[in-house]
């Protein structure tokens, strides 16, 4: 059964102002995605399609997993305080985030290698992000060129990994200025490699090495070798990381090449202080979790910053976001405040925002979604988020986000 983007969701005509968005009954959603309630139910269907070291790739986290965990458990510590009675008929869940409206306020987080998980991931995201009308990020581990996405998409954002050398950070700004980009993020919490001991005992890397350990793997999963890997190579022969510097980098697979780390771990506030300077646009610092950063980060002109634990990918035992974002919040003042990590309800979103938060933002669940459906899946997965935000927002009693408020939440 053939699906286009019309088939499912009509996004607002370009440039107007978003509208609320109600529940679409289940006989208007395509067959083949009916089986998808919830978000999670996309991951339970992408482990079995995924060759194990992929699926553990885009699941796994650092060490022992402790800072996975901690970022969905601090949205279970949490309890909903409704209020009734409140005529919720009128409400609505557009955003604004930097002077543009989104539908709902929740976008797409940055992962890298997008394209190797699911067919034209980068472009899939950038495309159902701009038909939906939420924000996406584009990671610098992407495999498909900046330039090429943003056309795609205008209103993406571009997500740096930058070194502590200006030499190499300058070319790169300029770069994703010369492209147009409006929004810049700077990952600040990747200053050297997570030990990801689960990537090693699953045999994947990035690059990924041909042995034949990974051979088997992918034969044992032909949806994914053939849909995904082989196409790619017959319409673009071996993918390379595209953006990680000013210049192309590494190939997507190659035996002996690794990835570029060099200086990350000298990267410093003076370097945001120069970046600030340099760049016009909107500046996001993501991967903060400390009140104390976000205050420095407010103090240097940043407009913006993403409580993040890279999804349990760096440090182990780091805060959940969740749990670290009413300090954060109480330091970011002007700056727009945001999170990502662990968020996989409607419910979990009104938690964010009752904390502090003025927008969140999703990445395991769509990638998921992508590896099975493409631009059509994706959508649906967020067209599933909408509407939970929606009927949540009825029965906690809010008419707009505005009214979210602390209050509404307790310590479960």
């Amino acid at each position: 059964m053939s699906t286009t983007t019309s088939d499912i969701y009509t996004a607002p005509p370009q440039g107007a102002a978003p509208v609320a968005v109600t529940t679409r009954p289940q006989a208007s959603v395509p067959y083949r995605l009916r089986r998808y309630l919830a978000l999670d139910d996309f991951e339970t269907v992408a482990r079995k399609r995924l060759p194990r070291m992929i699926y553990g790739y885009v699941s796994g986290a650092v060490e022992t997993g402790s800072a996975l965990r901690q970022a969905r458990e601090a949205y279970h510590a949490l309890a909903l305080v409704p209020r009734t009675l409140m005529d919720v008929s009128g409400r609505k869940h557009d955003a604004t985030l930097f002077g543009r409206p989104y539908v709902a306020p929740f976008g797409i987080a940055p992962m890298g290698g997008a394209a190797m998980i699911a067919y034209r991931g980068d472009l899939t995201f950038a495309e159902a992000a701009g038909a939906f009308g939420v924000p996406y990020i584009q990671s610098a581990a992407s495999l498909t060129r900046l330039e090429d996405v943003r056309a795609a998409n205008p209103q993406v954002w571009f997500q740096a990994y930058l070194p502590g050398d200006m030499s190499r950070i300058t070319p790169m700004i300029t770069r994703v200025a010369a492209a147009g980009y409006e929004t810049l993020v700077v990952t600040a919490d990747t200053i050297v490699p997570g030990n990801r001991e689960n990537n090693v005992r699953s045999g994947f890397s990035m690059p990924l090495r041909p042995t034949p350990r990974t051979a088997i793997d992918a034969l044992l999963h032909p949806r994914w070798l053939f849909g995904t890997i082989a196409r790619t190579f017959m319409v673009r022969g071996n993918p390379h990381f595209e953006n990680m510097d000013a210049s192309r980098g590494p190939p997507m697979i190659a035996r002996n090449v690794m990835r570029n780390f060099a200086n990350r771990d000298q990267l410093a506030w003076r370097h945001i202080e120069a970046i600030r300077k340099q760049w016009k646009g909107n500046l996001v610092v993501k991967g903060l979790l400390s009140g104390g950063d976000t205050r420095k980060a407010r103090e240097l002109g940043v407009d913006g910053v993403i409580a993040s634990s890279h999804g349990g990918r760096q440090l182990d035992y780091a805060i959940g976001p969740l749990a670290a974002l009413p300090e954060m919040a109480a330091e970011a003042g002007s700056m727009t405040m945001m999170i990502d990590g662990g968020i996989r309800r409607g419910t979990d979103v009104l938690k964010a925002l009752a904390l502090g938060a003025k927008f969140v933002f999703v990445g395991r669940p769509f990638l998921y979604a992508a590896s099975i459906g493409g631009v059509p899946a994706v959508m649906h997965a967020m067209r599933l988020l909408t509407d939970e935000i929606n009927r949540d927002m009825a029965l906690i009693g809010a008419r707009n986000l505005g009214e979210i408020t602390a209050d509404m939440v307790r310590r479960a």
